[in-house]
């Protein structure tokens, strides 16, 4: 099993806008470093989200990519995820080929249709294409992948006709997931078409998934895939820190002011403590606590689940201290990493 970690590259609330630049600089700064230290702890894969909103500095993920890419040696990059449905499915593939002869071999590419919609006025879109912009993009996308000379056509993007692409990949393909919630019909695309699957679990009990899952291996093995091709990840909210008390306590603050900002936007209660606790608990969808704790709820999930290929750490936290953060990932990387690989 890969362990991972992902990051929105969150921006702390600005009381005086004139200092969001170097806020913004500090902050990727700070990205790097993290990426740099999950390589060097061992951790298998860094992912950066893509979001158009203030709180974050991930717009333009494939460059803060290809920046960790010069600065670290084994670690896998990965977007978490890309925006497809708004994005030219082109120059999405150019720019992850490019990152992949940076990096020597180390990209992927986690697309998905997103969980904030700001990048489809963005971009020119509408919402009513929501679903038929992402089925249409990825097959581009896919065949993009497949061959350096591209004949296609669909309904809402200009056909190509036996144009070469470039340039290519140093990988023979480009790994690319497909990133799900809970819509069934997601999980079916994905077995259709034989991508490793990674489910973001926002909340709820882990092993509730497990209906959807064995639908994506049923559709991947009735559309003749192999079972080892059909990957199953897990994105979830993730701390460790040395004790489970320590855990809880320094996740919280900016856990509590994320989704108090998200829940004011759409109409949701306040976050509680309670809550919270309750979604580190064993059945919860958190893994928060020491790595000991950590490491068997991650056992846990995978039985549950009937095995998993990659569980990701969502350790997007504005307010938690930058050492706090170093010290989980050196954490992840040293205790909970290894004690997972012997399982």
């Amino acid at each position: 099993m890969d362990i991972g970690v992902d990051s929105f590259a969150p921006l702390a609330p600005l009381a005086d806008e004139a200092a969001r630049p170097r806020a913004s600089a500090e902050r990727v700064a700070r990205l790097m470093e993290e990426i740099e230290t999950a390589d060097r702890a061992g951790i298998d894969v860094f992912g950066v989200g893509e979001h158009h909103r203030p709180d974050s500095v991930d717009s333009a993920t494939v460059v803060l990519l290809a920046a960790a890419a010069a600065r670290t040696r084994d670690i896998r990059l990965t977007s978490a995820v890309t925006v497809l449905s708004a994005d030219d499915p082109v120059r999405v593939f150019q720019q992850y080929a490019t990152l992949d002869l940076i990096s020597k071999g180390r990209a992927e590419i986690q697309v998905g249709r997103g969980s904030f919609t700001e990048a489809f006025p963005l971009f020119g879109h509408s919402l009513e294409n929501y679903d038929e912009l992402f089925a249409e993009k990825l097959d581009l996308l896919l065949a993009l992948n497949e061959s350096p000379r591209v004949s296609w056509q669909g309904a809402l993007r200009p056909p190509l006709s036996d144009q070469p692409i470039f340039p290519r990949p140093l990988q023979a393909k480009i790994p690319v997931w497909l990133a799900v919630g809970g819509t069934p019909e997601s999980f079916v695309r994905a077995g259709l078409l034989g991508l490793p699957l990674m489910i973001a679990i926002i909340s709820g009990e882990p092993r509730r998934f497990r209906p959807l899952v064995d639908l994506y291996r049923r559709a991947g093995a009735q559309a003749g895939h192999a079972p080892e091709t059909l990957k199953v990840g897990l994105h979830l909210y993730s701390y460790v820190a040395e004790t489970d008390a320590r855990a809880l306590d320094e996740f919280w603050p900016g856990y509590q002011e994320r989704f108090a900002a998200i829940g004011r936007e759409r109409g949701w209660p306040p976050p509680t403590r309670a809550a919270y606790e309750a979604q580190t608990g064993e059945h919860g969808a958190y893994l928060m606590g020491s790595p000991a704790t950590v490491v068997d709820k991650i056992r846990r999930i995978d039985a549950d689940l009937g095995g998993l290929a990659r569980v990701t750490f969502q350790m997007t936290n504005a307010l938690l201290p930058h050492e706090k953060m170093l010290n989980a990932l050196e954490l992840i990387g040293a205790r909970v990493k290894p004690a997972v690989a012997t399982h």
